[in-house]
């Protein structure tokens, strides 16, 4: 056996680097704070709705390599479920259109050249304005990449973007936006077909993983949250779990998967985000009308993408800051007028639930891009994981996995 490897996170991060490490050839602990696995990436049974949600309403585009390889290792990939070629459906709340945008599956975008398949009032021209922000030098912001005004604009980029980043785009970092461009919609339909995890995103991501690790044997210790890192010159030498310490013997090694802030609080001096966007998700217990899509855009409304499940309708609104301090019961009456308007309902508000994170993401601006770090830290035996590390890749869950990944990876090629 080879050196141990500590692990402090069941997120995504933290249950991607200990798959990638249960070779059997090394020992492994992993740890987490709270009483569950997944972190921001699970479910649980909501009392007032009386049925199993999401905590946040997550869409994966087909173009997320390493989270769709992550499942189809765990073989969860068949509970993504979405369309059988890229379509989004949208809705206008002002003027009252609707359309559907679809790209051709091929890289040469012929798509844009047929008024169907585009943005309502757009031309084909309008579309080469994004090419922007892939050349647009490292450090800088979207708005110097490209218009961020007029009708493509309002119906197409911002609501990507803002998706992608959870950060208005106006103030986003264009490679950021630009690693997200090249990896979906610029290889066409076939790199951006919308999957949901129809079925919770625990069982599709969660206990598939938990259950591949006890296989290995590898069990999470819940509730063990890191209080204190023994540092030792340059490594660490232990770790502190409310007053129970842990020794980090020569040759083993630790994966430091917690959130940003917490991180920064471990390890004083690590330069990590500062700044961070919400999000606010509403669930409301009632059967989608027949006819409705399983994912539906939203432009000018409160709500900005609608969730079809069998049982709920579940809304999701990004970079979410203004609406952290509105009463629960007034921002789901909102979201309700929204829901009923895109859906075409005609009942009052039924059961709902809203779940905000306030710091769900970090702020995917310039500023904070440049204050992302490596895997690999001034320590020696110390690796980070996160999709708040340097990924190149905005706050999501293909950027988590790939992070644990790294961060595994980096411990595999020194042996």
């Amino acid at each position: 056996m080879q050196g141990k490897v500590h692990i402090i996170g069941a997120g995504l991060a933290g249950l991607a680097a200990a798959l990638r490490l249960a070779d059997g050839s090394r020992r492994i602990a992993l740890y987490e704070a709270a009483p569950q696995a997944g972190g921001r990436c699970r479910s649980y049974f909501d009392s007032t709705l009386d049925m199993v949600i999401d905590n946040g309403n997550h869409l994966l585009l087909s173009g997320n390599r390493v989270a769709l390889g992550y499942l189809r290792e765990l073989g969860s990939e068949d509970q993504l479920l979405g369309p059988a070629s890229a379509e989004f459906p949208f809705v206008d709340l002002a003027s009252g259109e609707r359309w559907r945008l679809r790209p051709n599956d091929g890289a040469i975008p012929w798509w844009i050249l047929r008024r169907q398949r585009r943005v309502p009032g757009t031309r084909a021209g309008d579309y080469l304005g994004v090419l922007g922000l892939l050349i647009a030098a490292k450090g800088t912001p979207i708005k110097s990449a490209m218009a961020c005004h007029g009708l493509l604009y309002e119906r197409l980029w911002q609501p990507f973007f803002l998706a992608a980043l959870n950060t208005a785009p106006e103030e986003g970092a264009a490679s950021i936006a630009a690693a997200v461009l090249r990896e979906t919609l610029a290889k066409g339909g076939k790199a951006c077909r919308p999957l949901v995890a129809a079925k919770g995103l625990s069982t599709a991501f969660v206990t598939p993983a938990l259950r591949r690790l006890e296989s290995k044997g590898v069990a999470v210790s819940f509730e063990r949250r890191l209080s204190a890192i023994k540092l030792d010159g340059n490594r660490v030498s232990g770790l502190e779990f409310g007053g129970e310490p842990v020794e980090v013997a020569a040759g083993e090694r630790v994966i430091l998967a917690v959130p940003a802030p917490v991180a920064a609080s471990l390890l004083p001096g690590l330069k990590t985000p500062q700044a961070f966007r919400a999000i606010v998700n509403g669930h409301f217990k009632i059967a989608p009308p027949a006819g409705l899509p399983p994912i539906l855009g939203v432009i000018n409304g409160t709500i900005e993408w609608l969730f079809a499940f069998p049982d709920r309708l579940s809304v999701t609104i990004s970079a979410a800051d203004r609406l952290i301090d509105v009463p629960r019961d007034e921002l789901a009456a909102t979201m309700w007028s929204d829901v009923a308007r895109a859906a075409g309902i005609a009942q009052p508000l039924p059961a709902w639930q809203i779940i905000k994170e306030k710091r769900a993401t970090f702020a995917a601006t310039v500023e904070e891009e440049a204050r992302r770090p490596p895997p690999r830290t001034a320590f020696a035996n110390l690796l980070l994981a996160g999709d708040w590390t340097a990924t190149g890749l905005p706050g999501t869950i293909e950027g988590a996995v790939r992070s644990g990944f790294a961060a595994a990876e980096a411990i595999l090629r020194c042996g």
